[in-house]
C-alpha cells in the first residue's frame, strides 16, 4: 500500500487498484450467521442485469444507491448480504446470437436445438460476464462468492419445482389464447414486453353484401389483411338501424364464405358505422365475443407473419404485401368505399422493434388472481412498504386489474417446460424429472414441450431460490426475507410485482430466525413470507435537457465514458447528490466536473494533514478501533471555539446523514457530506487551526490530533458515497497498519448529542458572517488584496464584543485586518458600513464611497429582508407548522424574525441616511 499521497490526484489508478483488492481479499463475502446470532441483518437482491448486457446509466444509478446503503449498513455493524448474479434473458440472448450466427451465414434452424443451445452457453461463456466485470471495476460491495446465474443447475431445479406445484394446484393451465405474437423473435411476449407508439396509419371502410337482400353492411378496419379470417359481422342489440338484419349472414368478401350477423356489446353504435367484423384468431376482443357467440376461429397467418393456408389465394405472402393485395381486389370488386388518416397506437416488440401481431396460439398461462390477492394484502397491511409513496398506489391498481400470466416462450434459450407430450394419445404430463412412460395410455413415446419459461418467472423466484429454495437451509432462515429492493419504475411490474407473488405463496408459513428477526429491527412484522421489507423506486436519469436518453436522438450518456474523464467517485457522487426521491435526473458533466474538484478538495486537505503530521511528529496518530466504535469523534479534544464548533457540527452533520439514508434521500446525505468536507472542514476549520499547528510543542501535537481523528471520521461518513479516495487516504494514514483490512469495514460514525454544542455553533456563525462581512466590505472598496485595514465593529451584546474579542486574530488573518477597535455606538448611519442582528462593522479606508451604488445595494439588502419576514410571518401563521414542528425550530423562527426587524429598521435609517430614493 501507498506509504504518502502524490501530488496530483488521479483516480483511475487508485479505482482500479482497490476494485482489486476488494475482490482478491474477498471482503464483502459473507458467512452464514449460525443460530442464536444476535448481530442484525441487511440482505440486499441485485436486480439481476441481463447477461447480454453493458452497463448503463440506469445501471449506474441503481447500483451507486445500492452500495452506498450496504457500505452503509455493513459498518454500522449489519451482517450485510448483497447478491449479485446475471439473467440469462431468453430473448435478448437468443437474438445476440442469432445475429452472430447471421453474420456467419447460418440459421438456428439448421443446427437443430442442442447445438444451439451449445453455441449460446459458449457464448455466454466468452461474453456474458462483462457487466459483471464492470460491476468489479466500479467497486460494487457485492458478495462475489454467491454470484449466480439464472440457469444454474439449482436455479433450474427450483424454477421446474415452481412450475410442477403450481400445476398440481391447478394454477398453470393451456389453451389455445390471444397473445402478442413478434413476428421476427417467432414467440409470444407479455403486455409489458410490448411498447405502444402512435404513428399516422388509414382506416378503410368495407361493405359486405346481405345474403338475400340488396344491401350492404359496412364496418372499418385497420388491418384488413385479417379479413380473411372473419368468421361474422357483429351489430349492437339496440341499434336500431341493424335490427332487420339480425340473424341474417353476410357474403365474406374475396373468401366467398357466409359468415352470421350477431348481436353483441362489442359494437358501439357511436363508433363508426355501428357495425363491426369479428375475426376472433386476429384480435383479443374479438377473441372474447368468438367464444360468447360459439365463433370458429380462424388463423390466417403463420409464426412469421405470412399469410398461411387458410388466407386462400394470399397464402404466401407477408401480411404487409396481402394487404396491398386485399385492399386492391376489394376496390376492383366494388367492395373498399372509403379510406380516412388514422392515428393508430401500434403495438412493437420491445426487444426488436417489430410491429406486434396479435394471434391465436397454444400457450401456458398462470392463473394469476390467487397469487394476486395476498401480493395485493402484503402492501395495503405494511408488511412491504413502498418509497416513494406514489408507486405504491401505482401498485395497488395494477394488480387489482392483473390478468392471467402468459409464461410459455417459443424460443430455445431458456428453462424448458417441464412438460411431456406423448404422441400416442395426445396426453401431456408434467413432472420433475422426464417421465419414462405416459402416465395415461402407458406410452413411451414422450416427447418435450419445446417452449421455454418466460425469464421473468425465473428471475422472479431469484429471493428465495438464491438462499437454497426448495431445501430448508440456514441461508433462508437468516436471509429471508430480504430487507431492502431498489429498482427502478420500468421494472416494478416485469419483476417487482411477480417476486411478491411468487414469495407470499411458496414461502408461506416461513419464519425467519427470531433473534436476527428481533436484532434487525423487524421484530413486529408477522409475515415472513414476503419477499422483502421495504421497496425503494429511484428514478430516471435524463439528459441534461431532462430528455429521455434514446439512441435515436443521439443523447445517450455513456457511464464508463463519464468514469473514464472524471472517475467512479465524482460519478457516484453526481448521482447521489441529484437522487432525490421521485425526481427524475437530469444528468448533468458540469456536476460531475464539480464534483471532481470536491474530490481533489479532499486530497489536498489529506496532504496538508500528512503534512503536518510528518513535521509536527509524536502524538498524531489516529485512535484505535475500540475508541472509533463510540459516538461522536473519540479522541478529540475541543479546546478552543473552533474545536467545540466543528465537533459540533460534526456531530450534526452525522445525524443528519443517518436520518437522510434511513429515508432513501441519498441527495440529502450528499449534499450534507459536501457543505460539511468542502465548506465547513476544509474553507473553514483548516483555515483557523493554522496558527496552532505552526506553533511549537503541545499546543501543536493537540492540534494535529484533534485533525487527524476528524479527518478519519469525516472519511468514514463519507465512504459509501466515494468508496475510493477514502480508501486510498485512510489506508495512508495508517501506514501500511489499518485496524481493519479496509475502511468499508471500519465503524460507521455515530452522532453524539453530548458532543452537540450549540453555543459554538452561534458564536461561530458570528464570527464567520463578520470575516464574510469584512471581505465583502474589502471587495466593494476595492482594497487590494494584500493591503491591510483597520476595522471598527459595535457589538450589539456584551458577549459578542468578548468573543470576537479573544478570536481576534482569525479576524485579523482571514480577513486581513491590521487593527481592530470597538465603538460604543451604532455604525449603522455610516456609509459604506455592514449591519446585522449581532453586529456593526466598518471598515476604515479613505475612499470615496459611491452613493449611488451603495443605495442599490441597499435597496437590494432591504427587498431581500422583507422576504424573509413576510416568509416567516407565513409560517408562524400557519397552524399546521406550528403543531407539527419542533419547539426549536419555531423559537429559532421567532429569534429570526425579530433579528430581521431589527436590520429593516437599520437598512431603512441607513438608506434615509444617504437621501436614497
Amino acid at each position: 500500500m501507498p506509504q504518502e499521497l502524490s501530488k496530483a490526484y488521479e483516480p483511475g489508478a487508485i479505482e482500479t487498484r482497490w476494485a482489486e483488492y476488494w475482490v482478491k481479499e474477498k471482503l464483502f463475502s459473507v458467512a452464514t450467521p449460525p443460530a442464536g446470532e444476535t448481530r442484525p441483518v441487511f440482505t440486499l437482491l441485485l436486480p439481476p442485469p441481463n447477461v447480454t448486457g453493458r452497463l448503463h446509466m440506469g445501471h449506474m444509478l441503481n447500483q451507486t444507491q445500492m452500495d452506498i446503503v450496504v457500505r452503509w449498513h455493513r459498518m454500522r455493524g449489519f451482517i450485510t448480504l448483497w447478491l449479485p448474479g446475471t439473467d440469462h434473458a431468453g430473448i435478448a440472448t437468443q437474438m445476440m446470437v442469432e445475429k452472430q450466427l447471421q453474420s456467419e451465414g447460418k440459421k438456428r434452424r439448421d443446427m437443430g436445438r442442442e447445438a444451439f443451445i451449445e453455441r449460446v452457453w459458449d457464448w455466454k461463456r466468452h461474453y456474458g460476464g462483462a457487466i459483471l466485470d464492470q460491476m468489479k471495476r466500479l467497486g460494487a460491495s457485492v458478495d462475489w462468492d454467491r454470484e449466480y446465474f439464472t440457469m444454474d443447475e439449482n436455479l433450474s431445479h427450483a424454477v421446474r419445482e415452481v412450475f410442477v406445484q403450481l400445476y398440481e394446484q391447478g394454477l398453470v393451465y393451456r389453451g389455445n389464447y390471444i397473445v402478442n405474437w413478434c413476428p421476427w423473435h417467432e414467440t409470444a411476449i407479455s403486455d409489458l414486453e410490448v411498447k405502444h407508439e402512435e404513428v399516422p396509419g388509414k382506416l378503410w371502410e368495407i361493405r359486405y353484401p346481405v345474403i338475400g337482400t340488396n344491401e350492404f353492411i359496412t364496418v372499418a378496419t385497420t388491418r384488413p389483411e385479417t379479413m380473411l379470417g372473419d368468421t361474422a359481422i357483429a351489430v349492437n342489440p339496440k341499434d336500431e338501424r341493424y335490427v332487420h338484419l339480425h340473424g341474417k349472414k353476410v357474403l365474406l368478401p374475396l373468401m366467398n364464405r357466409e359468415i352470421p350477423i350477431i348481436t353483441d356489446e362489442l359494437a358501439q353504435p357511436e363508433f363508426g358505422t355501428g357495425a363491426v367484423k369479428v375475426t376472433p384468431a386476429h384480435d383479443p376482443n374479438d377473441f372474447e365475443a368468438g367464444k360468447r357467440h360459439n365463433l370458429p376461429q380462424i388463423n390466417v397467418m403463420d409464426g412469421h407473419a405470412h399469410m398461411n393456408e387458410n388466407a386462400g389465394r394470399f397464402q404466401g405472402l407477408d401480411r404487409y404485401e396481402a394487404r396491398k393485395r386485399v385492399l386492391h381486389d376489394l376496390t376492383e370488386h366494388g367492395f373498399l368505399v372509403g379510406e380516412k388518416d388514422y392515428t393508430l397506437a401500434l403495438g412493437k416488440c420491445d426487444r426488436c422493434g417489430t410491429v406486434i401481431e396479435p394471434r391465436l396460439s397454444e400457450q401456458w398461462f398462470i392463473k394469476i388472481k390467487p397469487l394476486a390477492e395476498r401480493a395485493i394484502e402484503v402492501v395495503q397491511n405494511g408488511a412491504i412498504t413502498i418509497v416513494p409513496e406514489n408507486f405504491r398506489q401505482v401498485y395497488l391498481n395494477w394488480m387489482a386489474n392483473i390478468h392471467d400470466w402468459c409464461v410459455s416462450r417459443q424460443l430455445w434459450w431458456g428453462h424448458r417446460i417441464p412438460a411431456w407430450t406423448c404422441t400416442a394419445c395426445q396426453h401431456v404430463t408434467v413432472a420433475r424429472e422426464a417421465p419414462l412412460t405416459c402416465d395415461k395410455c402407458g406410452s413411451m413415446e414422450l416427447e418435450q414441450v419445446s417452449d421455454v419459461l418466460d425469464t421473468w418467472f425465473s428471475s422472479g423466484l431469484l429471493p428465495f431460490t438464491t438462499l437454497g429454495w426448495p431445501e430448508t437451509t440456514r441461508d433462508l432462515d437468516a436471509f429471508y426475507p430480504n430487507t431492502l429492493m431498489i429498482t427502478g419504475f420500468d421494472i416494478l411490474f416485469f419483476w417487482l410485482a411477480r417476486m411478491i407473488m411468487f414469495g407470499c405463496h411458496f414461502m408461506q408459513g416461513h419464519r425467519q430466525d427470531a433473534t436476527i428477526k428481533k436484532a434487525s429491527g423487524e421484530a413486529n412484522r408477522k409475515d415472513d413470507s414476503v419477499p422483502f421489507r421495504h421497496v425503494y423506486i429511484h428514478a430516471l436519469v435524463r439528459d441534461a435537457e431532462r430528455q429521455k436518453m434514446s439512441k435515436t436522438k443521439g443523447n445517450v450518456i455513456d457511464p464508463l465514458e463519464i468514469i473514464e474523464r472524471f472517475g467512479t467517485d465524482a460519478t457516484r457522487f453526481t448521482l447521489a447528490a441529484m437522487a432525490a426521491p421521485g425526481t427524475d435526473i437530469a444528468f448533468n458533466e458540469s456536476r460531475t466536473e464539480g464534483y471532481r474538484a470536491f474530490a481533489n478538495k479532499i486530497w489536498n486537505a489529506a496532504r496538508f494533514m500528512f503534512m503536518n503530521v510528518e513535521r509536527i511528529g509524536g502524538g498524531a496518530g489516529a485512535p484505535a478501533r475500540e475508541l472509533q466504535n463510540m459516538p461522536g469523534i473519540a479522541g478529540f479534544t475541543a479546546i478552543t471555539l473552533e474545536d467545540r464548533w466543528i465537533l459540533s457540527r460534526f456531530n450534526r452533520v452525522a445525524a443528519d446523514v443517518h436520518d437522510a439514508l434511513a429515508a432513501y434521500r441519498f441527495h440529502e446525505a450528499a449534499n450534507r457530506i459536501y457543505d460539511f468536507f468542502w465548506g465547513e472542514f476544509c474553507d473553514w476549520y483548516l483555515e483557523l487551526i493554522k496558527p496552532r499547528l505552526n506553533m511549537q510543542g503541545e499546543a501543536a501535537k493537540a492540534a494535529c490530533a484533534n485533525l487527524v481523528n476528524l479527518f478519519d471520521a469525516a472519511l468514514r461518513l463519507l465512504h459509501p458515497v466515494m468508496p475510493f479516495i477514502t480508501e486510498e487516504i485512510w489506508q495512508t494514514m495508517y501506514e501500511g497498519n489499518p485496524p481493519a483490512k479496509s475502511i468499508a469495514l471500519m465503524p460507521y460514525p455515530q452522532a453524539d448529542v453530548k458532543q452537540f454544542d450549540l453555543g459554538a455553533e452561534t458564536e461561530m456563525s458570528i464570527l464567520q458572517d463578520l470575516i464574510v462581512s469584512v471581505r465583502n466590505l474589502r471587495a466593494e472598496l476595492k482594497v487590494e488584496p494584500k493591503v491591510k485595514v483597520p476595522v471598527e465593529i459595535y457589538a450589539h451584546e456584551p458577549e459578542i464584543r468578548a468573543m470576537i474579542d479573544h478570536n481576534r486574530a482569525a479576524l485579523e488573518r482571514l480577513a486581513n485586518v491590521e487593527k481592530i477597535t470597538f465603538v460604543a455606538g451604532s455604525l449603522a448611519k455610516i456609509a459604506g458600513a455592514r449591519s446585522t442582528a449581532r453586529f456593526d462593522v466598518h471598515i476604515v479606508y479613505e475612499r470615496k464611497i459611491d452613493v449611488a451604488a451603495e443605495c442599490e445595494r441597499l435597496k437590494k439588502e432591504l427587498d431581500k429582508i422583507d422576504k424573509g419576514i413576510t416568509s416567516g410571518q407565513r409560517q408562524l401563521g400557519n397552524q399546521q407548522f406550528l403543531a407539527k414542528a419542533p419547539a426549536n425550530v419555531v423559537e429559532n423562527l421567532r429569534k429570526q424574525q425579530q433579528e430581521l426587524a431589527l436590520l429593516h429598521e437599520k437598512t431603512q435609517s441607513k438608506l434615509k441616511e444617504l437621501g436614497c430614493r
